[in-house]
Parts: structure tokens; sequence; C-alpha cells
């Protein structure tokens, strides 16, 4: 039996694996995709306290080093569900199942893609997700916000900032953000607006250089050429498996707060995955290491 088994491996799931094995706990981390989460996404990061510069990869790597030095375990399939058995719990996984002390549910939420063509192909190369973490690349460059909701507005209001123009393409007839952000962008002279319209297509060779846009009302097509787009139109959770255990909210993510605990004794939540302001690597680490040492208290007072 496992001390803490972690399910998930980004950036909050591998802060917990570091903390746990430094108290000298068993170890199980399961992951069904790739070590380091959204972050891999990211070619450069320059907002990593102690790095100038890094790429999304190097930063996981670093992570999953330090936590293999731990003596971590790895488990490269599928958590489908989490039993509770008052001392212990089980994780059933699509190779078997795990049981332990303790949980932490680190699954994290993937932004919700447009689904277009050239979209996976420009994603770290002119297509991004977060205006945070790459805005400050397009400084005197043209680029596109996908989205009118709160999150798109705010992307824009920072990337307006910086680039020389910013076109929000929105589907709705309407804005669905906050009034007071959307004043804020009319009153700036190098933003502008497209309404009911879809992207349809992301398009250039080597580099991004332009998006085909359909109204949806006329079926009329059209080009807008730009250097980037951030799409901000919603983020998926993936916490379905676990909501017996822990309480989802209406959006699908796990109600906790600072402390990182669930309704469930001995399971505890951390990063993208639970309510939260802002969700970024640094947060993510800092759920890491706030669930991780609460997972220890609760496995030295069994």
């Amino acid at each position: 039996m496992y001390d803490i088994i972690i399910i998930g491996a980004g950036p909050a799931g591998l802060t917990a694996a570091i903390y746990a094995g430094r108290a000298d706990k068993r170890v199980l981390i399961i992951e069904k995709e790739t070590f380091g989460g959204q972050i891999t996404f990211s070619p450069r990061v320059e907002n990593y306290p102690g790095m100038l510069s890094a790429s999304g990869n190097e930063i996981a790597e670093k992570f999953l080093e330090q936590v293999m030095n731990l003596g971590t375990e790895i488990e490269l399939c599928e958590a489908l569900s989490i039993k509770d058995l008052g001392d212990h719990k089980v994780v059933e996984t699509s190779s078997g199942n795990f049981e332990a002390k303790a949980v932490i549910i680190a699954t994290g939420s993937k932004h919700r893609h447009l689904g277009v063509e050239g979209e996976e192909k420009f994603i770290g190369e002119g297509v991004s997700f977060c205006a945070v973490c790459d805005g400050a690349f397009y400084k005197g460059k043209k680029v596109a916000v996908i989205g009118g909701g709160n999150t798109a507005l705010q992307d824009a209001v920072l990337l307006s900032e910086s680039a020389s123009s910013v076109t929000i393409v929105q589907n709705l007839p309407y804005l669905t953000g906050e009034k007071k952000l959307e004043e804020i962008l009319r009153a700036r002279s190098n933003v502008s607006f497209i309404f009911e319209t879809s992207v349809t297509e992301i398009c250039g060779d080597k580099t991004l250089s332009s998006i085909k846009l359909k109204n949806n009302s006329t079926g009329e097509e059209s080009d807008l050429f730009v250097d980037g787009v951030f799409v901000a139109i919603g983020q998926v959770p993936e916490n379905k498996p676990f909501e017996d255990l822990a309480e989802l909210n209406e959006y699908g993510y796990i109600i906790s707060d600072e402390s990182c605990v669930t309704k469930t004794n001995g399971v505890f939540v951390a990063g993208d995955c639970r309510t939260k302001a802002i969700r970024q690597v640094t947060t993510a680490a800092a759920d890491g290491s706030i669930s991780a040492l609460a997972a220890i208290k609760y496995i030295d007072s069994l």
C-alpha cells in the first residue's frame, strides 16, 4: 500500500510528490498523458521564479527529475474512480487497482480548443491559450482574441497594452463579459470587435499568418491577418470520475479553497482542477505543496 497516490503529473501533482517524497512517504503518481501538464505547450516561460527563460518542456523535465530522485513510483494509465474504504482509498485505473492512505487529485484542466484546421499545428507557435504567459512575445504585433467572456476580455486588455492591434472575435452578437472590461476595450484605439463570427481555419506555412472567419448570420467568409491567436473560450476540468468523493461546482471544478481539502477525509485536491481565481504554474505548485502537507498530516494522525 502507498502512503499517497497523486492523480495527475502537472506542476501541482509533481510538486505534491516532491513534498511527500521528502517526508519519506511512499508515493505513486498516476498520469494518463504527459508529464508537465499545460505548461508543456509553452515554448517560452519567463514568469517562473528562478528561471529567466525556459521552455515549458524544460521546466517539466526539471520537475520530473526531482520527483524521480526521491524514489517516486509512476504508473502511466487513466484513473477511473476512487473508492473510500475509511482508513485507505482504492484508485481504480485502466491498469488495475492501487491502494493508498490518502489521495491527491491533481488532474488539472484543459483549455477548450476551437477544433479547427491548423489549430494543433500552431499551438505554441502562434496559437496560445494564456495571454499572461505569452502576451509579451507579441509586443508591436497584430493579435486576435477568440471569445467574449471575462477571460477573453481580460486577455484583450492585457494584450492591448503592448500589441499593435487586438481584434476580438466573438461568435455571438454581443460580449458576455463584464461591462467594465468592455468599456475599457472600446476606449482603446488599437482594439476592434467582430461579432456573430466563427473561426473556421488557422492558416500559415512555417508561421501563423491569418485566420479564416465566417459570419454566422450571412455565411460571408473573410480573412484576418494576424501574428498570433489567443483562444479564450473556457476550460474543461476532468473531475467527473471523482464526483462522489469531491463536490463539483456547475463547471465541473472541485470545490475547495486554499486548504486543498475535499468533503472526504483523506482525499485532497491541487491545481487547476479546483475552484480558484488564478491558474498559473506558480499557483499550481503552491497547491501541490499545501495538499501534500495536508495529506502528510492526515496520514500521521491515523
